[in-house]
């Protein structure tokens, strides 16, 4: 008898299980096969799962974390905090919620690497810092939309790549860096104020 699966509670599972065993095996059709097999699935479910292969597996895993995210940040009063606070606190929740992965993460980026994958890349990077503005209470819709993504996609972006190599206690080092780079971006920012006011 054919059972209807639940696909993305399946992915949910496989992904579970597949989480500890890529720093070993890497982002892979073999990994998520064996991943589903202890999931308690086949291993041809994989293939309806995550029909791309490895690359949707990543997708679905940075999907999910930015969804864990927004559902951390509802127990933050952000409305109560400047918007560079806010912006510091989704990357560090974020962050700190992949720390149990952070090989996982690293395995994720080589994938996306790939010439043939950065464009999915970008994409994910994108909706990433939508979700993170979206959580800041950005509503903007002129060009300034695109600007504060593009902004944060290069904050976002080195704030990960250093977190990946930070042996300071609970991520100090991080964490200090994503302020310096917030910092560098609103310095940015007061200087395009200032030439726009020039130019007005």
């Amino acid at each position: 008898m054919f059972i209807l699966m639940d696909k993305t509670k399946a992915a949910q599972d496989i992904l579970q299980k597949a989480l500890p065993l890529v720093p070993f095996e890497g982002w892979s059709q073999q990994t998520l096969a064996m991943a589903a097999e202890q999931a308690g699935y086949k291993k041809t479910d994989v293939i309806r799962v995550f029909p791309g292969g490895a690359i949707n597996a990543v997708e679905f895993f940075i999907a999910q974390a930015d969804t864990e995210m927004l559902e951390a940040l509802q127990t933050y009063h952000l409305e109560n905090m400047k918007i560079r606070e806010r912006i510091a606190t989704a990357i560090r929740v974020r962050l700190e919620a992949l720390a149990p992965h952070r090989e996982a993460v690293r395995r994720a980026l080589v994938l996306e690497a790939m010439p043939f994958y950065c464009h999915r890349a970008l994409k994910s990077l994108y909706t990433t810092v939508d979700a993170i503005w979206v959580a800041a209470g950005d509503s903007s819709t002129d060009f300034n939309f695109y600007t504060k993504r593009l902004l944060l996609a290069g904050v976002y972006s080195s704030t990960l790549l250093y977190w990946l190599d930070d042996k300071s206690p609970r991520f100090e080092g991080t964490w200090a860096f994503l302020d310096r780079r917030i910092a560098d971006v609103m310095t940015i920012e007061k200087a395009k104020q200032r030439v726009k006011r020039w130019l007005g």
